[in-house]
Parts: C-alpha cells; structure tokens; sequence
C-alpha cells in the first residue's frame, strides 16, 4: 500500500522512521515516538475519532498484511514498533470495552450464543444506510460510499483469516474455513470477493488499487478496520474475532440486496452489482454457519471464552450507547460475548 499522508505528530514520526530504518538517529526515533504517543493518548478528547492515532495504527497493522511502499519487510516484526503497537492497541482495546454494551453471558451451548449474537444484531437503531441507498443517494455519494469501504473490502477476509490457526481443531475451525474459503472464491481469482469489489469501484470510475484513497478516509472507518486487527492478531481475542465475523455476516445480506437496488437505479450493469448481489445469498448462509458452527462451537469448545477475563488493572465495562461506525450502524463487537 502507498505510504499515507500523515495526520499528526504521531503518524509523521512513524512514518518517517518507517521510511528510514538504520539511518542515523534512527534509536532516538524510536524514544520519540513513544513519548509521543504516550502525550497523544493522555491528550485525545476521542480516540476512535483521533486521525492522527488512527492512522499510525493502522500504517503498524498494515506491516502484517500487504505492508508498505518502500518500508522493508523487516519491519513487522520489529521489536521497537511491536511496542508501540501493542500501547496503541491496548488504548483501543480499552476504549471498545467502555464503549460497547455486552448482554448476559448465555451458557457455553451453540443455540443460546447464536441467539444472543442474533439478538445483539437486531439490536439496532442507528439510521440505515442501506435504505438511504437504495432509495436516496447520488451516484457521487455511492461513490463516497465504496471510497470508505474500500478500507477493508479491498481485503476482504483477510483480518477474520488470522483467527484459522488460533482456533482448535473441530466444528468452529471448519465453519471458519468454510466461510472464507467463500470469501476468497472458492479457489477462483475472478470470485474473490476483494476482486468483485474493485469491478465494483471501476465501474464508478474509481481506482481499484488497495490504499489508493485512504488520505480520504477518516479516523472512525479506520477505527473500524483496526478493531478487526486488534482481535484477528491477538491470541486471546478469537472470541472475538469469531463473534466479528458472525455479525458482519448477520447484518450482510438484506443490506446487501439494497446496496444493489440502489446502484441499479441509477443505470449501473450488473457486472457492477455483482459484488451485492453475491452477499445476498452468500451471506443468507454464511450467518448461519458464522453463529451457530463458528461462535457457538468455539463457545462449546472453549467455554472458558464466555467467563469474562478482565485485563489487568482493566475496568469492567459499562453499559453505554454503541459506538457507531461512519455508517451509523454499531461497530460489531459482538464476540463469544466474553471477550468483551
């Protein structure tokens, strides 16, 4: 991915530091970055909504997926930056567990998680973006609206594939592979879901190329993909990222059927809905397989993921109103409801 504008004192040290390992001053950039960090996480008003923390997140989460233009590859495992990463992301860890809202722990049985995450899901009232743009939106703002989501559709898959070799081997494990293997296309380039979605962007006359537009993007969408890092990177977040999954995959698919209603209305070929259209039915499946194979054989499996495991010195978390996403819909936390 193309190296990003920075946003901040934060990012356009990272940055710069990314773009120079080994050169001189290089172990006193380190020390600078951490300091400020620290004074940028004690000074922020709203991290989910600071640009700058945001974006220096994700360019150190970026390191383990496609990586950066010009940044060598040494430099995801590179000790001094897993630091900084793990400080970043213990802020965001800390801020989802204040901000989401989690129901009463249902019992380790695969029935009663897929309830309560089914329940979580329609537990909704945030505008509905789908219905805006079937009925509503301009061309221009469907093409705002791949703009955003091309954050992670471009990579679509790619954050909830991290939790395969973290789950155990079985009925939860199966599921998940089972799911992605849908995601990528069944082994068919042309399928991959990721690939459906840039036909979708050219199709607007947007620019397919991963990254293109993230200087567009802001803070609250890359919250967004950054929580789907936090929990596929981390060991002790399968929960989850499991229960992530699930709830991208239950509110998917009428939404879905929208979106395409929406493009069509305006002219658009089917080559350009395909994408939406494949998540109708895809997705029709894959939540249920997502609740009751993925999160509640993990639950059955694990059932020590339901019992909430607090980190040290961590708050429990208190009922709030959701944190909504850019598209006013709740940031999908839904996990075995433990791990929140």
């Amino acid at each position: 991915m193309k190296i990003p504008a920075p946003r901040g004192r934060v990012s356009a040290t990272l940055i710069d530091l990314l773009q120079n390992r080994g050169g001189t001053g290089h172990a006193n950039a380190y020390g600078s970055l951490n300091l400020l960090v620290d004074e940028a996480l004690a000074a922020t008003a709203d991290l989910l909504r600071d640009e700058d923390l945001q974006l220096a997140l994700f360019c150190l989460y970026e390191l383990h997926y496609s990586g950066l233009d010009g940044v060598e590859d040494a430099a995801e495992w590179d000790p001094e930056l897993i630091r900084v990463r793990a400080r970043l992301e213990a802020a965001l860890e800390d801020v989802l567990r204040r901000t989401v809202p989690v129901p009463e722990l249902p019992s380790p049985e695969s029935e009663a998680v897929a309830k309560t995450l089914f329940d979580m899901a329609a537990d909704d009232d945030g505008p509905s973006v789908s219905r805006f743009v079937a009925s509503k939106a301009s061309v221009e703002q469907l093409r705002e609206f791949l703009i955003l989501r091309s954050v992670y559709q471009l990579k679509e898959a790619d954050p909830h594939s991290w939790a395969i070799p973290r789950l155990p081997v079985g009925r939860a494990k199966a599921a998940l592979i089972e799911i992605q293997a849908d995601e990528y296309g069944g082994g068919r380039v042309e399928r991959m879901h990721s690939k459906l979605f840039g036909t979708t962007m050219e199709g607007l006359g947007l620019d397919s190329s991963y990254g293109y537009y993230i200087d567009q993007v802001p803070a609250l969408t890359l919250a967004s993909s950054n929580a789907m890092s936090l929990f596929g990177l981390n060991r002790r977040l399968r929960g989850a990222i499991s229960g992530h999954l699930a709830a991208f995959e239950m509110t998917s698919s009428i939404p879905n059927a929208f979106y395409a209603r929406g493009f069509r209305r305006h002219g658009f070929s089917d080559d350009v809905t395909y994408y939406f259209d494949e998540h109708v039915e895809a997705d029709a499946v894959h939540e249920q397989i997502a609740a009751r194979d993925l999160a509640g054989g993990l639950a059955e499996a694990e059932p020590d993921l339901l019992r909430r495991r607090d980190r040290p010195g961590h708050r429990c978390p208190a009922r709030r109103r959701p944190a909504e996403s850019l598209a006013g819909r709740r940031i999908s936390f839904a996990g075995t409801p433990a791990e929140l």
